[in-house]
This record gives C-alpha cells, structure tokens and sequence, in this order.
C-alpha cells in the first residue's frame, strides 16, 4: 500500500524558477542539475527533462569507484492520465530535430531542496511533484513522484529508458539486452560480463514490452564537436493510480542487496546537510549555504579492493576523476572552512600513500590502472594543503606523521626527479618540463602539441616552491628537528632572493616563465615569458610571499585591470598574442582556447586573498566574490563551473559542477568573513 510521507525542507528553497523559465524550451534544457552518491556515481539532466549530454542519466554508477562510470537508465518518461486528458512530463529530441514531448509546458516550478531537485507540474487543478536523489554510498537512485492536489485519482505511467555503457561513449542499440520479473519491477543482465541492475516500483505494475528507440539526440554533444546520438532500450512501463496526498518510488539500483527506504535516505540526506550548516556563521546568505552543501558532492571515497580507503576529491562533474592538483587546491573550501578536518586528514593520506619519486598523483585514471604523475604543482600544493591543516585545525599530529614524506618530496626534487624536475643549484628554482609534456595547471595536450609550453621555470611553481620551504622550515622548528629547519630556511631564503629573476621592471609584473624555450632572451641568452597570465597572482596570494609590498601591490591591480572578470581571471591578458574570446568549438578548437583567455572560476579565491592583503578591506574583496553566488542559478543549479568564456556575457562552459571553483570561493568568503568580524588576520 503506498502511504503518503512529508518530508521537511533542510532550509528555505533555492533557485526557485517560475513558469517564465521552465516554460521557455532554451532556457530549460540550458538549466542542468546534479546528485551524487558519495562514490563518484551520479544523477544528472535539465530542468526541462532533455537529456543534452551523453553525460546525463538518472543512475550514472560508479562501478569501479571513484571512477569507472557507467551509464545505467538514462531516463524515465513520464505520463499523466488525469481526467480525460493525458500529459506528457517528459521531453526528448532525436537526430532529424524533432523535439517531443513538450512535458517542459506542464513545468510549473523547479526548485532545490537542499541539494535535492524538485520539479512542481500543474495539470489542471492536480499538482504533481518529482524529485531525485541518490544514496549514500550506493550506486542507487530513487526517482520519487507525489500528487500534491488532485480532485480525482490519476494514473501515473513510467517508462525506464535504459542502456549500459562507459560515461565517454555512446551506444549504437540492438543488441538482446534480457530482462528478468522481479517483485516490482524488472531486472536487466545487459551482456555477459555485465552487471546487473534493478527498477522497481511499489504499488506499481510493471508491464513487460521490450523495444529499441533510436536516434536520442544530445545537442550538446554537438556543439563540442563529438558524435550526439544513442540509440536507448525500453524493457516496458510501469503503471499505478495514486490519488491526492499518495506518493510513489521508482528505484534503479546496481547494488544486490535491498535498497533503503526513500524516507530514510531523506533523512541521511537531511543530517549531512544539517551538519555542513553548523560550520557556518549565523549570518551566511543563503548562496553561501547552497555553496556549502555543494562542496559535499565531490568528495567521496577511495576503494581499494572494493572496500573504501580513504576520501579523496572528484575535480569536476560529469567528466573529471580525482585529481592530485585540484585535490589539493580545493581541500581547504571543500573541508578545513567547514572544519570537516577527519576529511580533510583522510585525503592527505590517501595521497601520501601514492606518492611516488617525490611526486603526488596527478590523475587516478578510470579503471585502476597505474596514477599518472605529470604534474609539478601537484606536489607542492600538498605541503600548502598540510600547512592549512595545522593551522586551521590547530592539530600538528597530522603533520608529524606527514614529516617523513615531505623531506622524502623535497629530497627528490632537489635531486631530480621525473620529467626533469630539479632544483637549479646555481639559483635554488625549481626547473622543469621535457618537449611534449605539460606539467603545470595550464596541462592541455593535443596529441603531441603542448599548447601553452611552460619548460622551464614558472612563476606560480616556483611561488609554491618558496611557499613549501619556507612551511617545512616552521614545521621543522616545531617538531625540534632545529638542524633541518635551519637547512630549509637557507634555502628559502636563497629562493626569495632569487625570485626576483621573475620580476618584468618594464612591465611592473612578473614573467611567466623564465630560463625556457620560450620568450625573449637577455645578453646571456636566458629567455623570459612576457605575457601576461594570472599565475602570478599566486605569488602575492600564498602565505609566504617572496615579494615586497610595491610588487605585491602592481601585480594586484594589473590583474583587475587585464585580467579580473566577474566570474574569475581571464588566463591570458587581452592585448597578448595567441588570446581567444570564446571557448567553443571542436575538441581542437576548445583546448586550443582553454588557457588563452578563458576564465577560471577557481583564481577568484587567490585574487581575493591577493587583493585583501595588498588593500587590508576585506569588505571590498569580498564583494568580488558575489557574482560567483548569482551564477548558481545560471548554469547547473546551486554549482559553480568550470570555466567561462572570456568575453560577455561570460558564458558557463567546461565542467558544470567544478569542485576547485565551488571551494575557492566558499573558502575566500569565510576566511574575509571571520577578518571582518575580528577572529582571522
């Protein structure tokens, strides 16, 4: 029997869009959302119900987590019989263009609860809500409908649309895809090496009636330039009456054990959202609470032999793994402001536990092959993510059981280490790069092209380097290893005085890179990278600077000036050779764009910071922030992407949900917060 449940909201709705935005196709189908299982499997679609990416699904599980993403059901059409009318909820566009049904007409609101999207559909006098969500730990989604109003009993009609494939990839249908009766619902064994996966729904008849649907168009796979068509499996429908108050589940499950309760899965949902809120001062706005509850969705656990070890952090939704770099820049937003420190503990960790020749894991691959270590900042954001640690948690027994890996890091690095990483004896900097490799955040290949080489000496690598030495020296004195605090401050020290090889006197800013391939030379034949990237806003944003006051000040104010936007920092400056307005395109063309003049999202939180420490207002740099809070109702509702074009309007691109960009912000805000209020400096 199926019985009615109230569930409270966790706090005031977010994002509440009306008619005029659900109802205009554009609009709805551009509005996306996301839900995730803690596992690195996901849910994900449009306001509108379209399915505009190969990415979009309602059970998108994680079958080897945190990676190996299978799409499982990519969606459920609804249809409403009510009265003598039938309507239809869902929407669908095919490769010769036709768009049908229009279910986005019924629309009449979409909000999120917490994290949790809900769709308000208006037919006649009956009001129908849907919602998703997924649980915990599970690759399992629970798609749940209740009739609101209704003056007569409606019969509700679903129908699973189902495939299994690798998240990257599309699949052509017509395959035999078996389905087995279970109670409730249908079980799918899709080949023989596959896993299989449930949908049932309580109180529901499922009426077997298997077919192929052809040609499911994703238009945003088009406008990247990519193949934009699958072909997509019915195995039937279900069916059920529910009158006013009544309610019902459908649940797609890859697990073999029973799934939970909606209702308690709400109830999970509910605590860990109220736990995120605690964190936060009593006066936050309401999008920085929807910040805070979106740094949940991308951390999650680390399996090793199929059981978790340890948290680590998925870069981005709905394409990113766990990455070494961007782990590490967002730990602090996405755990020590929320002061969620057993986290922020487990994923150092983790990484510690991968380090290899000095080098952190820059990408953990999809399918459990061996880490790849390409990266040179990677690393050295881990001692800034350590640092953090022990200040923000006031706990230095993490940092003691850390020591031994950080000496064995710097050790390597200045010995040498992979992709000729090494210290330069003669200055202290640190030297690296190999022709065909790219190891620093700007990390774009296209086959053997690097696009924005940076062999050779990079500021903000170099910025970390001086960072790292100057944290291991404290650290050092703290644990009373006196002789070894001594050894880093020297060469700290050697660092600082060296860093002003970076300084451009012409152009009051810093060089890019220095002693590489690329840029001018000076008599002695050493060239250096003029153009005008934000990277060195690093240099002035780190806690140990090697700069004095006037640079610091020069290089704050020429990034506002070339390079601010309201949603980031462009990464190349307008008047520099090479710049791109607009990230779009083919894969070709947009990796070409992606570091030459396209916004990131995550170099807001270094300018603050910049900015606050040059100009000691930190009302001021915090206002720079608000955009980014207006933007979470502009793109995937209540998170921040990846990047955005550089010009305006500053169109959303790349990732949807990026977590560096979610943390940066979030962090910056509650660190000037706690300025404004007299407890940060």
């Amino acid at each position: 029997m199926i019985q009615s449940i109230s569930i409270k909201a966790i706090d005031e709705t977010t994002f509440q869009l009306g008619r005029g935005v659900c109802g205009n196709f554009e609009r709805a189908i551009e509005l996306e959302w996301l839900v995730k299982n803690g596992m690195g499997g996901y849910a994900s679609g449009t306001v509108g119900d379209l399915n505009t990416r190969r990415y979009h699904g309602l059970l998108m599980a994680a079958l080897s987590p945190p990676a190996g993403r299978t799409l499982l059901v990519a969606k459920v059409d609804a249809t409403v019989r009510y009265g003598s009318k039938t309507y239809h909820l869902s929407c669908n566009e095919f490769a010769d263009g036709t768009v049908t049904p229009h279910g986005y007409l019924h629309l009449e609101s979409f909000f999120l609860e917490g994290t949790v999207p809900v769709w308000h559909y208006a037919l006649a006098d009956a009001l129908i809500e849907k919602r998703v969500l997924m649980a915990p730990g599970q690759n399992t989604t629970y798609l749940h409908f209740r009739v609101l109003r209704a003056s007569d009993t409606l019969e509700l009609e679903l129908t699973p649309l189902c495939t299994y494939r690798d998240y990257h990839s599309h699949n052509q249908g017509g395959w035999d895809m078996p389905i087995r009766g279970i109670t409730n619902g249908f079980e799918i064994h899709a080949f023989q090496s596959a896993r299989p996966y449930r949908v049932m729904c309580d109180g529901a008849q499922f009426i077997a009636d298997p077919a192929w649907y052809w040609n499911f168009k994703h238009r945003m796979e088009t406008a990247r330039g990519l193949d934009d068509s699958e072909d997509l499996f019915c195995p039937g429908r279900f069916t059920l009456a529910l009158g006013d108050g009544q309610d019902a589940t459908l649940v797609i499950s890859a697990e073999s054990a029973s799934p939970e309760d909606f209702a308690v899965v709400c109830a999970r949902i509910h605590e860990s959202s109220k736990a995120l809120f605690a964190a936060l001062p009593s006066d936050a706005p309401r999008w920085i609470k929807q910040m805070a509850l979106a740094t949940d969705q991308f951390i999650v656990d680390r399996y090793h032999g199929g059981h978790p070890a340890g948290k680590t952090v998925i870069a981005g939704y709905p394409w990113f793994g766990d990455w070494g770099r961007d782990t590490m820049i967002a730990l602090p937003g996405l755990t020590l402001a929320l002061q969620r420190f057993d986290i922020a503990a487990s994923i150092l960790r983790t990484y510690a536990a991968h380090i290899s020749e000095g080098m952190l894991p820059n990408r953990f691959p999809d399918h459990d092959e061996t880490p790849e270590y390409n990266a040179v900042d990677a690393t050295l954001w881990y001692f800034h993510a350590v640092d953090q640690y022990t200040k923000r948690s006031g706990d230095i027994a993490l940092a003691k059981e850390l020591y031994p890996v950080l000496v064995d890091i710097l050790e390597y690095h200045r010995k040498g280490t992979r992709y000729g990483i090494k210290v330069d004896i003669h200055d202290g900097l640190l030297d690296a790069g190999e022709d065909g490799t790219q190891l620093t955040w700007m990390d774009v290949k296209i086959g053997d092209w690097a696009v924005t080489p940076r062999i050779g000496k990079p500021v903000e690598v170099n910025a970390l380097w001086y960072n790292a030495l100057v944290i291991m020296a404290d650290l050092s004195k703290q644990l009373g290893k006196i002789e070894s605090a001594d050894e880093y401050r020297e060469a700290a020290a050697q660092v600082r005085s060296s860093f002003q090889r970076f300084w451009n006197d012409e152009q009051s800013y810093l060089y890019d890179v220095i002693d590489g391939p690329e840029g001018v030379p000076d008599f002695n034949g050493r060239k250096y990278d003029s153009r005008l990237r934000p990277n060195q806003i690093l240099a002035v944003a780190l806690p140990n600077s090697a700069l004095d006051k006037n640079q610091q000040k020069a290089i704050v104010d020429i990034c506002a000036r070339e390079l601010l936007t309201s949603h980031g920092l462009r990464s190349l400056a307008r008047n520099q050779p090479g710049y791109v307005a607009y990230y779009r395109g083919n894969p070709v063309q947009r990796d070409a764009a992606y570091h030459q003049g396209t916004v990131w999202a995550w170099l807001i939180g270094p300018f603050v910071d910049a900015h606050y420490r040059v100009y000691r207002d930190a009302d001021k740099a915090r206002s720079f922030l608000e955009p980014l809070g207006l933007h979470l109702g502009e793109a995937c509702v209540g998170n921040v992407s990846e990047i955005f074009d550089a010009e305006p309007p500053f169109a959303p691109r790349g990732c949807f949900a990026q977590a560096w960009s979610v943390a940066e912000v979030l962090r910056a805000w509650l660190d000037l917060h706690d300025v404004s209020i007299g407890k940060g400096k």
